[in-house]
């Protein structure tokens, strides 16, 4: 039996699936939280800023941005993946796309079924993305090199970033709402369950390893 054709090909073609479906996902839900009108993502809210500023979409201005924190990468000798540099360039390609054919939402009732609808989709996507294991999005990837630099926790380098982003993100004209504080009180119960969900088999030898050392443990650990 070839390696295509047993078990880690098989794993292999599922990762690859979960990895674009959930990054095309990612963009997807993030176009809808723009269309709702009722606020964004933390990282979206500094998006739609720049967006404002530039005059750039914000698929594209996501698409800069995430490569722009991949440099920042090097002085904190993280390692980018297949998925890292993946993200950078699918999501906002699908974010624009998705805003080019959504609408604008009318009435509230439209509107917050397109905020609840997107916060669970972007739970989804994560989990499939994450857990296909490419290696983490730009975003995660900075959050777990300063972790990993400055030894303090997950939840603290992860707060004091996305306040940072919203902040900034806000002054230049970006969505804050209750759509971004619901989305930062859910997405990480949301992330976790689909973490846990959408998990793809590893061989028991490396299993421990990658979990206690990956940013996707180190996500299901916070």
């Amino acid at each position: 039996m070839s390696i295509a054709s047993g078990p880690r090909g098989r794993h292999l073609t599922r990762r690859l699936v979960q990895l674009y479906a959930g990054l095309v996902l990612y963009g997807v839900s993030s176009a809808m939280l723009v269309r709702s009108g009722l606020g964004l993502e933390p990282w979206n809210v500094l998006h739609e800023g720049l967006s404002e500023v530039t005059g750039l979409s914000m698929g594209v201005v996501l698409t800069i941005v995430g490569a722009l924190v991949l440099l920042l990468w090097v002085p904190l000798r993280q390692r980018p993946g297949l998925g890292t540099v993946s993200n950078v360039l699918v999501i906002g390609a699908a974010m624009d796309g998705t805003l080019s054919l959504l609408p604008e939402a009318h009435g509230p009732a439209t509107r917050v079924a397109l905020l609840v609808l997107g916060i669970t989709l972007n739970g989804v996507a994560t989990g499939l993305y994450i857990a296909a294991r490419f290696g983490p999005g730009p975003r995660d990837g900075l959050m777990t090199g300063l972790h990993r630099l400055t030894g303090r926790s997950i939840r603290l380098i992860r707060t004091l970033i996305e306040i940072t982003v919203v902040a900034t993100g806000f002054l230049l004209g970006g969505s804050v709402g209750v759509g971004t504080v619901l989305y930062a009180l859910s997405i990480g119960p949301l992330a976790q369950f689909f973490l846990r969900l959408f998990a793809v088999p590893e061989p028991a030898a490396v299993g421990a390893e990658v979990a206690a050392e990956s940013p996707e443990g180190a996500i299901l650990r916070r």
